[in-house]
């Protein structure tokens, strides 16, 4: 028995102007346990795919219009990070390969056996489940930082330089006590109890923002 997609389910976005291979992809799909949804072009697939979606997007690299290498394009140009799966025709794997440099995981040859398109999903769903963690772990990250006070990322831009207290309060023109209450308050903000700890949220956070004038 074939599992039930739940509603959290991951989609598998189904974009090919052939209505009979669409279609018997999309039955395929539902067949083995997945959720899909399919489109006849890639503006009907911009139109409707809402930020936050989850799972990858099989495309075919020949369609009128706009072609699978322009809604890729469009994909990485809007920053909806679908991974996505091309479907190719015979004396297409050039484009392919331009495919997957621009970012695509994987490509199929038509006509592909329905294990071999598994196999690729399977690959496209774990890169999507790695992208949303790094994606939670970096907004998560952002919003510690943000709680900061100018002189508290001050100090927090020093420490993640790797300066000890005497040259953080030189270089800030502070005591070194107050580097030692900022460096708590950080600490505490941030919710960690290391440097390595805070090395890596900072890490995770990106840019903390030049020095305050302050």
């Amino acid at each position: 028995m074939a599992n039930v997609p739940t509603p959290d389910s991951p989609t598998i976005f189904v974009v090919d102007d052939d209505d009979a291979v669409r279609d018997s992809l999309c039955t395929s799909l539902a067949a083995n346990g997945y959720r899909s949804e399919g489109y006849e072009s890639g503006p009907a697939f911009l139109a409707a795919c809402a930020a936050g979606r989850t799972g990858c997007v099989l495309i075919d690299v020949r369609m009128p219009g706009m072609d699978g290498l322009e809604l890729q394009q469009q994909l990485n140009a809007r920053n909806i990070g679908l991974p996505v799966i091309f479907m190719t025709g015979f004396g297409e794997v050039a484009l392919a390969v331009q495919a997957m440099k621009a970012g695509a995981v994987d490509f199929v040859e038509k006509p592909f056996s329905f294990d071999m398109l598994k196999d690729c999903i399977g690959r496209a769903l774990a890169r999507s489940a790695t992208s949303q963690r790094h994606a939670a772990e970096t907004a998560q990250a952002r919003e510690r930082v943000a709680r900061l006070t100018p002189r508290e990322r001050d100090v927090l831009r020093l420490l993640v330089a790797g300066k000890p207290n005497k040259i953080i309060a030189h270089e800030l023109a502070i005591s070194p006590r107050t580097v030692e209450i900022h460096r708590a308050r950080v600490m505490d903000k941030i919710e960690v109890k290391s440097l390595s700890e805070l090395v890596r949220v900072t890490l995770a956070a990106g840019d903390i923002a030049s020095p305050s004038a302050t």
